[in-house]
């Protein structure tokens, strides 16, 4: 049943999402040295462990797929191969997030990095019945120039697959005012602003994140549970948060699915959406994130409402929204 209600994710990272048996064969067609070509032990190196004790931890497991995303032909390759994935489950509209900084080793300058992920996402939609749009994450681990060079590299592919920038990585506290000119340049080119805040750090982030750098969506957000200020700034300014039940238990910002906070936020008029973020590092596909809420939390006759909310809060154009509300 799950299954069949389209679906939409917002929150979803393609080095997160690599196929096991793509790595292998990438590393094996472009002769690039990785741990082991067994399955089991590529599985076990690139998803997280049951007994993951942080964010920075979890994060390490981004590091071997990064290494076979290194040319043209296997970004193209890994952004179809998660549509392909995506279109399976019905995710009908998918955002696909990736930081273009961490794919030059060989290289490839920005502008192709970027043109080799948006033919991949093309490709795809030509082929199954999907759309997808491309963010592009600015890493906190590196400067501010780097950023800057992704906002204008993006620049000429702004409204032709690109929507919106992103800043992703480790979450510090107060991390905001360090990268204030990336969002807004990136805001003066006219490109949606998503931060990844209130996830290994505190609420306070996702107030700097609205008021400083604009964000219109938050990732994560899960601590304005504990912070009135900005549980009450979220609800007033109408952000919308790109939830990702999984991974938060996985990384710890919450402890149990019993404690997500989801509920409780919609049921506040808080603008809720149920995402991956990463399928293959988290072991999961959008329809069992949608079970798990089904199963724990009063969320199953609310579906609805919470793909309408989705479709309101995409970046998508206002053509492909009326098509997804079509849909359910």
């Amino acid at each position: 049943m799950i299954k069949k209600l389209p679906k939409i994710d917002l929150h979803c990272h393609l080095d997160g999402s690599v196929r096991v048996n793509t790595i292998i064969d990438i590393a094996k067609k472009e002769n690039i040295k990785i741990p082991s070509f067994n399955r089991d032990i590529i599985k076990e190196l690139i998803q997280v462990p049951k007994d993951c004790t942080s964010l920075n931890e979890y994060l390490k497991r981004f590091e071997l797929p990064n290494d076979v995303m290194q040319s043209s032909y296997a970004l193209e390759r890994v952004a179809f191969e998660l549509l392909e994935d995506a279109a399976k489950e019905n995710i009908k509209y998918i955002e696909v997030r990736f930081a273009p900084q961490l794919h030059t080793k060989k290289g490839l300058n920005l502008s192709d990095i970027i043109q080799s992920v948006l033919n991949g996402i093309k490709k795809a939609e030509n082929a199954y019945d999907i759309k997808g749009n491309l963010i592009l994450g600015c890493m906190r681990i590196m400067s501010e120039e780097d950023g800057i060079e992704v906002v204008n590299a993006g620049l000429k592919f702004l409204n032709k697959g690109v929507v919106a920038i992103d800043l992703c990585g480790p979450e510090k506290e107060g991390f905001a005012n360090e990268f204030r000119k990336i969002t807004d340049l990136a805001r003066e080119y006219g490109y949606n602003i998503t931060i990844h805040a209130g996830e290994a750090a505190s609420a306070k982030n996702v107030i700097d994140s609205i008021n400083i750098l604009g964000a219109k969506r938050i990732g994560h957000g899960v601590r304005i549970k504990d912070m009135k200020e900005a549980y009450d700034l979220v609800k007033e300014k109408g952000v919308t948060l790109e939830m990702c039940p999984t991974s938060n238990i996985q990384t710890k910002a919450i402890e149990s699915i019993e404690e997500y906070p989801f509920y409780d936020f919609f049921k506040d008029d808080i603008k809720t959406t149920i995402n991956t973020d990463n399928r293959t590092v988290s072991n999961i596909d959008l329809s069992n994130e949608i079970d798990l809420m089904f199963n724990n939390l009063e969320v199953k006759d609310k579906y609805k409402d919470i793909y309408l909310y989705t479709v309101e809060s995409t970046f998508a154009d206002e053509k492909t929204k009326q098509w997804l509300k079509t849909l359910i």
